[in-house]
């Protein structure tokens, strides 16, 4: 999530643990807490494509995150006896430990475990959320203005945690709906990705891949019954294929679990993670080889310029969001004439 919601989330817990011994300073201890874990941005892994990949890695293990809690538990004990240690190491380790969780309902993925097994992505909400994020805030400010108003940061608390779990199941609704249409489609047994669009959980985006073919449905929970829509974009697998053994395509592969589209422009090959933005919008692009004369000469993984935001589209996303449109083509960002299709 970002940088707000995780030191909201960390001074909303430290308000409940600590908030009565601490007052206020409870809040800004625990939101400098919870950005530890993502400092590991300032680290330079050497390529953009290790950047982007390492990114969310030890930094959000629990292997290092709970010995660190000790630690960081013993030295705010010795700055500040009151709590006590105790309250201090559970104070430190909530949050600490429910920034990488909190992070892993997303879809960039989260090394929850490293350095064992992939990046965890349940995928079940935008990395930024208002709805969840407006009542730990107001749970911070109730407090701000009369600490330690447990109440207050307890339903902050509690309906952000109940948010995430609507998220949740939001997600499974929506993947029993596309899963029909898919089958129907001859693509049941294609890798699934079921996410909301951005910043918010009632219009969802759900991808289907295969080597050949990607598809893409937009459908939501104000869409009223309307059929739903599959907008067909190409593979190419034999690009996909020449760059297959580089260092830097596998480890893109792990990373996006092959959410990945191959592009040969001016002779560069590139692989976009197709999973993060949206068709014409996607932000992470990485050069993996250059082409000349049919020979491949293998790149430093540099990222590719980020494409400009449409900002003329935000309307038609609100619109599509509330059900006003039933139809959003997502390779232009645009309602398809009538009688066409995507």
């Amino acid at each position: 999530m970002d940088s707000i919601t995780q030191a909201a989330l960390g001074a909303s817990i430290a308000g409940l643990v600590a908030g009565k011994a601490l007052g206020r300073p409870a809040l800004l201890t625990g939101a400098l807490l919870a950005t530890l874990p993502d400092l590991d941005v300032l680290i330079d892994y050497g390529t953009a494509v290790a950047n982007f990949t390492q990114h969310r890695g030890f930094s959000h293990s629990l292997f290092v995150l709970a010995p660190l809690s000790l630690l960081i538990a013993g030295l705010l004990w010795r700055w500040k006896p009151e709590p006590g240690f105790q309250r201090w190491l559970l104070l430190t380790a909530l949050i600490l430990m429910t920034h990488p969780l909190l992070d892993t309902f997303t879809t960039y993925g989260t090394q929850l475990f490293w350095p064992i097994g992939r990046p965890l992505a349940i995928s079940s909400i935008f990395i930024i959320d208002p709805l969840y994020t407006l009542p730990l805030i107001a749970g911070c400010l109730a407090f701000l203005v009369r600490p330690p108003a447990l109440r207050a940061i307890t339903a902050g608390l509690f309906l952000s945690t109940g948010y995430l779990g609507w998220s949740f199941a939001a997600q499974q609704v929506i993947t029993e709906r596309v899963q029909p249409a898919l089958a129907k489609a001859g693509l049941s047994d294609a890798r699934l990705l079921v996410q909301p669009m951005p910043f918010n959980t009632v219009l969802w985006r759900a991808t289907a891949i295969t080597d050949r073919q990607r598809v893409e449905i937009v459908t939501g929970f104000l869409d009223h019954g309307a059929p739903l829509t599959l907008e067909y974009f190409p593979r190419q697998p034999k690009l996909a294929n020449s760059v297959s053994q580089l260092p830097e395509t596998r480890r893109l592969e792990w990373f996006t679990r092959g959410f990945l589209d191959y592009r040969a422009t001016n002779g560069k090959i590139t692989a976009t993670d197709v999973r993060l933005g949206i068709p014409g919008a996607h932000p992470f692009s990485f050069v993996l080889a250059y082409e000349q004369d049919g020979r491949l000469t293998p790149a430093d993984g540099e990222r590719a310029p980020r494409p400009a935001m449409n900002t003329g589209a935000l309307p038609l996303l609100w619109a599509r969001t509330t059900g006003a449109i039933p139809v959003l083509c997502l390779a232009s960002l645009a309602t398809p004439a009538i009688g066409e299709e995507c």
